[in-house]
């Protein structure tokens, strides 16, 4: 049987189209861009498929062009503790590959999706020459950071509705993840590994939203009705 080939060996450069859904390179000059989309290289990640492990060394700045991803660590009680969702249009790890660290989280596709990177050295070339990319690293570390502490927050809600209104709220945050357009595609099973509630649970928290008239499920996602009431309501 031949041997299955790794998420990275295989990744390939990215399409004119892929390109034209990276959200920071508008922000680049020309010349920038172009170092950056020469570059960048893309691969598709199958269900269950490792994107950052726990211990690896940071090698690239990861970006969701399509798909759905976890942030989550383990306990040394063997639980799985999930941060994060991660959407369309969001590029994550900033903060290990600005330190040049080892990851102290795993990323993993919940579903097939296509994910982006650009090299660690090409990520510290910007910030030492780009001023728009910098401006763009600098929102995402701070938008990053309130998203953070919400979801603190929503862990120690008792409420289901509460709790999955604001990971819902943080699923499709449009500074952190702005190619996940009207439809949020999740399934609710997807959305009850992320939340750390039952399906029956999560359906149950759905249902009342949208008896609220915030959001409306449809067939493979949910439509976002009300984003200001999802993101204020419920904090």
């Amino acid at each position: 049987m031949p041997v299955a080939l790794s998420l990275y060996e295989r990744r390939r450069p990215l399409s004119d189209d892929e390109l034209a859904h990276v959200p920071w390179l508008p922000h680049l000059t020309p010349a920038e861009r172009a170092r950056a989309a020469a570059a960048m290289r893309i691969g598709d990640a199958e269900p269950g498929d490792l994107i950052c492990r726990i211990g690896a060394p940071a090698t690239y700045w990861f970006g969701v062009l399509d798909g759905l991803l976890k942030m989550s660590t383990d306990t040394a009680q063997g639980q799985t503790i999930t941060f994060s969702g991660l959407t369309p249009g969001g590029w994550f790890g900033e903060g290990t590959v600005l330190k040049r660290e080892t990851y102290r989280y795993n990323i993993q596709a919940l579903r097939k999706s296509s994910v982006a990177g650009l090299p660690l050295d090409t990520f510290h070339w910007l910030l030492d020459h780009s001023i728009g990319f910098n401006r763009f690293v600098m929102n995402q570390l701070n938008e990053r950071l309130a998203q953070f502490i919400l979801a603190i927050e929503a862990d120690r809600t008792p409420v289901p509705e509460q709790r999955v209104a604001r990971n819902l709220a943080a699923l499709v945050n449009p500074v952190l993840f702005p190619g996940v357009g009207e439809v949020l595609r999740i399934t609710q099973q997807e959305l009850a590994y992320l939340v750390g509630l039952s399906r029956q649970r999560v359906n149950e928290a759905l249902q009342a939203l949208a008896a609220q008239g915030v959001l409306s499920i449809e067939y493979g996602g949910l439509r976002i009705l009300d984003l200001g009431a999802l993101r204020t309501r419920y904090f």
